[in-house]
Formats: structure tokens, sequence, C-alpha cells
């Protein structure tokens, strides 16, 4: 009996660490960088806006250094903030889906709910731009079988990331840059929130990094030479 629980036990945590981590790619196949990359560019994503009071100033900096980056936008806020979604796909950004709840709840969804939850994101896209969103990240990276199911009947790609700042967590902006900037190579993919004045603080400085350093931000679907709609 203790070896079978002790056994349970094992695989309940491998399930966990697989099912939260999506840079595994066990449950499905997720874009989270490229490997042995020759040029010099990343892709900086943001996740859980558009944010009426933190997305313009994301997009101003962006602007001031001339970047382009990736905004996976939870549907009830595109809803809310439908000229915030033209803003940054006039300034040349690109829209991935990201639900439309952003529910903690998201890994106990059925397959019926988790495709209301991109289906409804995408039609909200759509109202807005005539186009159908390709991209989809789940939120906190949570993958699993259903999920898989889903995206499999809506063809949608999985964007990752290999860089996490945690900037939702973290609130000390150089200690998050110390943390990652050593791990900006070239095919990296960074993960951060467009939702807190840390994150503010730690776009400039990943910026200048960037600047510093000969590095280009460039979109998911340039990085992974993929189609963003359709």
């Amino acid at each position: 009996t203790f070896i079978l629980i002790l056994l349970l036990s094992v695989y309940l945590l491998f399930i966990i660490i697989v099912s939260v981590n999506i840079r595994i790619n066990y449950h499905l196949k997720a874009y989270n960088r490229i490997k042995n990359y020759d040029l010099n560019h990343i892709s900086i994503t943001f996740d859980d806006g558009p944010n009426l009071d933190y997305t313009p100033k994301v997009l101003n900096l962006l602007k001031k250094y001339n970047a382009k980056a990736t905004f996976f936008c939870i549907g009830k806020n595109i809803k809310s903030n439908p000229s915030l979604i033209k803003k940054i796909i006039d300034d040349g950004h690109t829209i991935g889906n990201h639900t439309y709840t952003h529910s903690n709840l998201i890994g106990f969804f059925n397959k019926k709910r988790m495709l209301k939850e991109i289906d409804e994101t995408n039609k909200e896209i759509y109202k807005i731009t005539n186009n159908n969103m390709m991209f989809f990240r789940p939120p906190f990276g949570v993958t699993n079988p259903i999920i898989a199911k889903a995206i499999k009947e809506t063809g949608h790609k999985v964007i990752g990331w290999n860089i996490r700042t945690y900037d939702t967590i973290i609130k000390n902006p150089d200690r998050i840059f110390n943390r990652i900037s050593r791990k900006i190579n070239p095919g990296s993919v960074i993960l951060l929130h467009d939702k807190s004045d840390t994150t503010i603080r730690l776009l400039e400085m990943i910026l200048i990094f960037l600047r510093k350093n000969n590095y280009e931000s460039i979109t998911i679907d340039k990085l992974f030479n993929l189609n963003a709609y359709a």
C-alpha cells in the first residue's frame, strides 16, 4: 500500500509540474523560444491587458525605443477598451488570445467551456479588426489534455516563453532585471504584464539593455515566422 501511495504521489507531482510549466511541451506544443538563433532578435510579450492605465505607458515606451511586442489580451478587457486595441495594432504590435475571463479555475474547465473562452475572445477582436487571432496563451501557462483538445479544434498556435519575470509578484524591478538580464539570448521570449508600475519601470530597463546590446524586439509572428491572424 505504501508503494502504491508513493507511486501515485510521484505521478500527481509529475502531472502538476508538466501542467503548470508550458515550456516542457508535455500536453501540447508551445512556441517558447528559438534555440541557436543567429539574429539578435527577441520577443517581448504582455499578458492580461489591455489596461487603461498601463497599456498606453507600455506603448509609449515601445515607441520611444522602436520596439515591437505581442499583447495577449483578455476578452472582457478587449470589450471594455476597443480603442486601445486599435492603438496597439496601429503601432505595429500583434494581438493574441488570452481567454475571455482569465479565470483562476481555467485548469478545471471542460472542453466546451474552454472553447467558449477562446471563441468569445476571438469574436471581440474580430469586431474591431475583422481578423481572427491565431495565437493563444493559456492563463498562468497552464496546460492539460482538455486545453490541448480545445486548441486542436480551434487551430491556434500556443505561445509560451522562456523568460518569466514574475512582475506581478516581485515588486522590485531592479531585482527582476538582475535575475533575467543574463538569460536574454537571441530567440528569447520574455513574459511581462501590462498592469503595474513595476512592469513599466522594468520594461524601460529591458529596452535600454536591448539597445546597448544591439538586440531588437520583434513580434511573435516575425520571430517564429507564423501567421498571427486568419
